[in-house]
């Protein structure tokens, strides 16, 4: 932990095989009982069993949970740059910082889910690099509004802004809207994370965390950056329970129930009571990943929710 990235527990709940009384209620749950963030995806069709399930979408759900909450922060992990234009996602992002009392994070990526852009006649690109080329641009154009700079895009540019300015800025002032990159690819996503990024996510174990770090530390030494100004987020699937084969039962039935498929691997999904919890997780604080954010499919699972504070404090973090 440092004073700069307090350790944080929020949630990702997923939109997919729910309704929208579950979602609401999940999220005024978990806000009440301490979490710190809130999250969603950003995808049009689901992305886990039967793409044609019901599913919502994200940046409407999540200024619906910004009146509902009090001071979790709220944010899409990540947003689908390929959606919408850039500039259009920065005036929604501010809409939703104001509406939630400067509670808000930008999450961005490159996107990758195919099926859905064909169904909705959305430009995919032609390779997973036009699209971390879009994301690049479309990253430093909110920056530099964000920040309270006029934006005129470069020659050649995939979007042709001109003289463009943003009003209002966020609630907090320029700059303090922080942006989320997601993804981790070592040659261009981390190089967009150390060049723009407030929070960078990713999963996995600590050894490929950890050979991550390691990219993102040479980008930001070739960009000048201060890497500890980037927070450091992870997401795996997590249920406490006093019993872990009790938390091992209600993540099966949870992804049964959104017809997906993942093989439980102890290394990194978290099941258990919270103190073996709070011990998995510290190996990955000492690398500086101090928000752990739960992989919560629906039925969100309320226990785990309303408990996920106490890793928090068995692990010295103090509610902010």
């Amino acid at each position: 932990m440092t004073d700069r990235h307090p350790i944080k527990v929020g949630a990702l709940l997923w939109p997919q095989a729910t309704d929208w009384p579950a979602m609401r209620d999940a999220a005024v749950a978990a806000d009440r009982a301490g979490v710190d963030s809130l999250w969603t995806w950003d995808h049009l069709y689901a992305i886990e069993g039967d793409p044609h399930q019901p599913i919502y979408e994200g940046w409407t759900t999540i200024a619906a949970w910004a009146t509902l909450t009090t001071r979790a922060t709220v944010g899409l992990m990540v947003g689908a740059n390929t959606f919408r234009n850039p500039a259009v996602v920065l005036k929604a992002a501010v809409t939703v910082d104001h509406v939630s009392g400067g509670r808000t994070w930008l999450g961005l990526g490159g996107a990758w889910f195919e099926e859905e852009h064909l169904a909705h006649g959305l430009e995919f690109g032609r390779s997973p690099g036009e699209r971390l080329a879009w994301l690049e641009e479309a990253c430093a154009a909110i920056v530099a509004l964000r920040d309270g700079e006029p934006y005129t895009s470069p020659d050649g540019s995939r979007y042709a802004f001109r003289d463009l300015r943003l009003a209002p800025l966020p609630l907090l002032g320029p700059g303090r809207l922080p942006l989320m990159i997601g993804g981790g690819g070592e040659r261009k996503t981390l190089r967009i994370v150390a060049r723009y990024a407030d929070g960078w996510n990713s999963w996995g174990s600590v050894e490929r965390l950890k050979g991550k770090l390691e990219v993102l530390a040479r980008h930001c030494a070739d960009v000048g950056r201060d890497m500890a100004e980037i927070e450091l987020t992870f997401f795996p699937f997590l249920v406490i329970r006093d019993d872990p084969a009790e938390a091992r039962r209600v993540l099966q039935e949870a992804l049964a129930a959104n017809g997906a498929e993942h093989e439980i691997d102890p290394a990194v999904d978290f099941l258990g009571p919270p103190e073996a919890l709070a011990e998995q997780w510290r190996p990955y604080l000492e690398l500086g990943f101090t928000h752990l954010i739960v992989d919560t499919p629906a039925p969100h699972d309320r226990e785990t929710l309303e408990r996920l504070p106490e890793l928090r404090r068995l692990l010295g973090g103090a509610r902010p």
